[in-house]
C-alpha cells in the first residue's frame, strides 16, 4: 500500500507499506511523525499555519491517532469510507500510475512508484 500526503505546493511523503504488514493505530501514529519532519524540513510554515488531513480508516480514528492529532494541534476532514467520489490523491496523483503496466514482484511496483514520486 502507498500513501502520499500532498499539498497544493506538491507531494510531501510517500510511505509505503510492504505486503504482509499492516496499518494500525501505532503504525499510522510512526507515520504521521515522519510526515510531521517531512513537513518541517520541506513546508515549515505549514506547522505555524495549520494541517489539515483527509484520512477516514480504522487506524485513523483510534484513540492513540486522535490524541497524535489533538497534542499537534492537525485538524481533519472525513471522506467517507467506501464513498463512490475518488479521494483527490487517487485521481490527481495516482491517475498517472495506472497505465495497466505489470509488474514482475513488489521490489518491481515500489521502485516504480517511488520514482514517480521523485519525478512528478
Amino acid at each position: 500500500m502507498a500513501t502520499v500526503f500532498w499539498d497544493s505546493c506538491g507531494k510531501i511523503l510517500l510511505d509505503i507499506l510492504l505486503k504482509g504488514e499492516s496499518v494500525n493505530a501505532d503504525r499510522y501514529c510512526e507515520t504521521l511523525d515522519r510526515l510531521r519532519h517531512a513537513v518541517r524540513r520541506k513546508r515549515p510554515g505549514l506547522l505555524r499555519s495549520g494541517v489539515v488531513l483527509q484520512h477516514n480508516a480504522t487506524p485513523h480514528t483510534a484513540k492513540r491517532t486522535k490524541e497524535w492529532l489533538e497534542r499537534y494541534r492537525w485538524d481533519i476532514i472525513t471522506h467517507p469510507a467506501h464513498s463512490p467520489d475518488l479521494a483527490p490523491s487517487g485521481f490527481h496523483l495516482f491517475g498517472p500510475l495506472k497505465r495497466g503496466k505489470k509488474f514482475e514482484d513488489e521490489d518491481e511496483l515500489i521502485g516504480e512508484i517511488r520514482d514517480w514520486f521523485i519525478k512528478a
